[in-house]
């Protein structure tokens, strides 16, 4: 692997920085909002369902979901939400939009272990304006070659980035904490998946099954593919 590889990409959220936990604790509040009429596990799957139908509209990110908790809000109230409860819930999604950057455990020591050996790229989902900021914010834009803000992370989108960078998927190593966005597709039209957990993943990022392939790798913390791609 190590002498075939040219590219290094890094799925941004819950890979190089926190970011599920900020949406979970955002769900958390707007479920209570609408405690008087639902359970909190109703209206949670109410919004997650909402999200599911307005995924090819409005894809990923904290404004889409911003506008899903809207569209849960009339549909929970059946349109008769008193219109503080509609302002505090655009609140909460400009709380989320807001959140400090927290960069994981090792995140900054293997990007200085690998910059200038290999081409380091961001290869993210969600909003552009807000992975722009976030990226910005976290003070690791020096260490990329290239940064793309998908908007979805299918077999298509890598093929796409890949001739971008004009390289052969073989020379193409995508490192993520989601089997479904960063692993798979980058195995199945040819290239190396690196899965590295985060603790917590978004329902609509899992999947039921075991990975087995000659280019997949699995690691527990993000530092330890530093000793697999360099001597």
């Amino acid at each position: 692997m190590k002498h075939q590889v040219k590219v290094i990409a890094f799925d941004a959220d819950d890979t190089l920085w926190v970011n599920e936990p900020f949406f979970q604790e955002t769900e958390q509040k707007f479920c209570a909002l609408l405690e008087d009429y639902l359970p909190h596990h109703t209206v949670s799957q109410e919004l997650f369902k909402v999200e599911m139908q307005n995924l090819a509209l409005y894809g990923y990110g904290a404004k889409a979901f911003m506008l899903s908790m809207v569209e849960t809000v009339l549909r929970v109230t059946n349109n008769t939400a008193n219109p503080a409860i509609l302002e505090k819930t655009i609140e909460y999604g400009k709380e989320l939009l807001a959140k400090p950057i927290e960069l994981l455990d090792g995140v900054e020591e293997v990007l200085r272990a690998l910059h200038g050996k290999f081409r380091l790229v961001v290869a993210t989902k969600g909003d552009l304006l807000d992975q722009e900021r976030k990226l910005m914010k976290s003070g690791l834009e020096p260490f990329f070659h290239h940064i793309e803000i998908m908007s979805d992370k299918q077999e298509k989108d890598y093929q796409k980035l890949i001739r971008h960078l004009d390289i052969q998927p073989a020379e193409f190593l995508m490192l993520g904490n989601s089997l479904k966005s960063d692993v798979l597709p980058v195995l199945n039209i040819g290239g190396w998946g690196v899965h590295v957990p985060y603790h917590t993943t978004w329902a609509h990022e899992r999947i039921d099954h075991k990975v087995e392939h000659e280019r997949f790798i699995h690691i527990e913390k993000i530092t330890e593919i530093v000793p697999q791609l360099l001597p």
